[in-house]
């Protein structure tokens, strides 16, 4: 079985970051979007509402699994099998800082690929900090966002 990580922080999930997902569920039977815990970072959205918000989006794919971890991804990807780590590219800067992430990896498991997949190009600016920036100046974030997190962020407003 092909088992791919797609690590990140979703604060909040984005429609950049389901392009990226839906796109990769072609090429792994089973992909696990990773929600890492970064102690130094606060998230806007709590980890809870961030893993709700993923699994009602794909309730209906059992090939999409979601799980928080802390530490190292690598650490991340042994312990739910997965021999594939998947990372969406924007622009050609995220690729030299992806590229520095997979080199590092790759030396410390030889046996784990990261597998990089370019956005759909009307997702190349959507980032998660640009919408908690819109997000919290009180602007539309409904362009940017599945409808399972707008509904949400609502309930909460």
């Amino acid at each position: 079985m092909r088992i791919c990580l797609f690590p990140g922080t979703f604060d909040p999930i984005t429609l950049g970051h389901t392009d990226v997902i839906n796109r990769g569920l072609d090429l792994f039977d089973k992909l696990v979007v990773g929600i890492g815990i970064n102690s130094s970072k606060t998230p806007m959205f709590q980890l809870e509402e961030r893993i709700a918000w993923i699994r009602e989006i794909y309730k209906d794919d059992s090939r999409v699994e979601v799980e928080a971890y802390s530490g190292l991804t690598i650490d991340c990807c042994r312990r739910i099998g997965a021999k594939f780590i998947l990372r969406g590219i924007r622009y050609v800067s995220d690729f030299e800082y992806e590229k520095a992430i997979a080199d590092v990896n790759r030396t410390i498991a030889p046996d784990i690929e990261t597998i990089f997949l370019t956005t759909t190009p009307q997702y190349s600016s959507v980032a998660s900090t640009l919408v908690r920036d819109i997000h919290r100046h009180g602007g539309d974030v409904t362009p940017f966002l599945p409808k399972e997190v707008l509904n949400g962020i609502r309930k909460k407003s």
